[in-house]
């Protein structure tokens, strides 16, 4: 057998690059020729990666809300810590735009169009994908009738407590890249000025106390609330 010959259909030279649609992938990015400044191709590699990362974080969310509504809330739980890790890659690589300066944005600014990171489909599928776990999450505790001030006072060993605390990692994740993000953002681009889309940067504030599940968040104050101070 011939392994250098490729046995699966589609475009590339060789199966590595059919099965990952590399030739596609890597034509996505303005070219040399088009670019008016080198750093778009970092501008671009950061958020096309993220738009990836949030299209797999959100399949598993999907995925967990599933097995929430079937009553399985261990498997929900493993795959909700698969999408807090997506999500904290994407984090991560923010680091990335640190290395882009504030004039040469600017240069990058001026091809964007009306372009925003308010438009991004990963982010508004996050917000989606959220809503439906909450809600899922909310009816499997109504069909188990239990109080989460009950549940989080009990054993750490359960399920059910598990279940909540994937879903506070991956909230919490999500709300770290928020911090991270608006810091990368006013690094760059720096306070009370308006975005390519006409939005003030400053409006980004506005999330940074955003919570997916806020009865989740709610419990510990709960919690501390119900000892006295000594």
């Amino acid at each position: 057998m011939d392994f250098e010959v490729p046995i699966l259909s589609g475009e590339g030279d060789n199966d590595y690059a059919r099965y990952m649609r590399t030739d596609a992938l890597l034509a996505l990015q303005r070219g040399p020729d088009e670019m008016v400044h080198r750093d778009e191709l970092l501008f671009q590699t950061v958020h096309q990666s993220t738009e990836l990362w949030l299209k797999h974080a959100c399949f598993e969310v999907t995925g967990a809300t599933e097995l929430v509504r079937a009553n399985e809330p261990d498997g929900a739980a493993r795959l909700l810590a698969r999408a807090a890790l997506g999500v904290d890659l994407v984090t991560q690589q923010l680091e990335m735009m640190r290395h882009l300066s504030p004039w040469d944005f600017q240069t990058v600014r001026g091809v964007l169009g009306h372009g925003s990171g308010f438009e991004s489909p990963g982010w508004r599928s996050v917000r989606q994908t959220s809503q439906e776990l909450g809600l899922a999450f909310d009816s499997l505790v109504t069909t188990v009738d239990v109080r989460l001030v009950d549940l989080y006072r009990g054993s750490q060993d359960v399920p059910l407590y598990r279940l909540a605390e994937a879903m506070v990692e991956w909230d919490e994740r999500v709300a770290l890249w928020r911090a991270r993000h608006y810091k990368v953002a006013t690094r760059v681009i720096g306070h009370d000025v308006v975005g390519t889309k006409g939005t003030p940067v400053d409006v980004l504030t506005r999330l940074l106390s955003h919570k997916f599940f806020p009865e989740l968040w709610r419990v510990r104050t709960e919690l501390t609330d119900s000892v006295p101070l000594p």
